[in-house]
């Protein structure tokens, strides 16, 4: 189910890397899948699920955004700890995955540090894209004040590089690629 390997590229040679270069790329933790959330269509209800196949070709099966082939938005991310967070500055529990509408709700890895990385969940492999910002549907969502809330704590959007089944419970991690210091030296 693979349409290419990212495990063939070389690791980063820390001694090409500036000092900050390699503070950057110092991320030897990795986190889990906690959640996994399809959005059948365009502010549907979110449907949690344990398992979900996700392809180059049209990112998560089920999802509305399914069909988007290398759409720099095919999934998207959020941190469990900053449901906790937008929780607490609305003055409640940590907020239920659905409302933040999201994909993957990921624990123990820092996703804000993994711009222009590429990482592993399970079988799948997936470049970081962007910053997924929020949308006003989370004032509707949230109650009042929820955009704001949100704000900072968004979560990631990613492309699909190598198909699988992504399964809650898998590992995160940040792959190795030399490609990261060509990145850097852009930025």
């Amino acid at each position: 189910m693979s349409s290419g390997s990212s495990d063939s590229q070389s690791p980063i040679d820390p001694v090409k890397l500036s000092p900050l270069q390699q503070l950057l790329h110092t991320l030897p933790q990795s986190g889990s899948v906690e959640w996994i959330g399809l959005r059948p269509a365009r502010r549907a209800p979110v449907t949690s699920v344990n398992s979900v196949a996700i392809s180059t070709e049209s990112g998560l099966e089920g999802d509305h955004y399914h069909g988007t082939r290398g759409k720099a938005r095919q999934v998207t991310l959020i941190q469990a700890e900053h449901l906790a967070a937008v929780g607490s500055m609305l003055g409640r529990d940590a907020i239920d995955p659905a409302l933040v509408r999201r994909n993957i709700v990921v624990r123990g890895i820092n996703l804000l540090a993994l711009k222009g990385r590429t990482i592993r969940l399970g079988e799948v492999v997936l470049q970081v894209t962007g910053i997924c910002a929020p949308c006003s549907l989370m004032e509707e969502l949230l109650g009042p004040g929820g955009y704001n809330a949100m704000r900072g704590h968004g979560g990631i959007t990613a492309r699909v590089v190598t198909d699988g089944l992504l399964k809650v419970g898998d590992e995160v991690a940040v792959v190795p690629s030399q490609e990261l210091v060509e990145e850097d030296q852009a930025d």
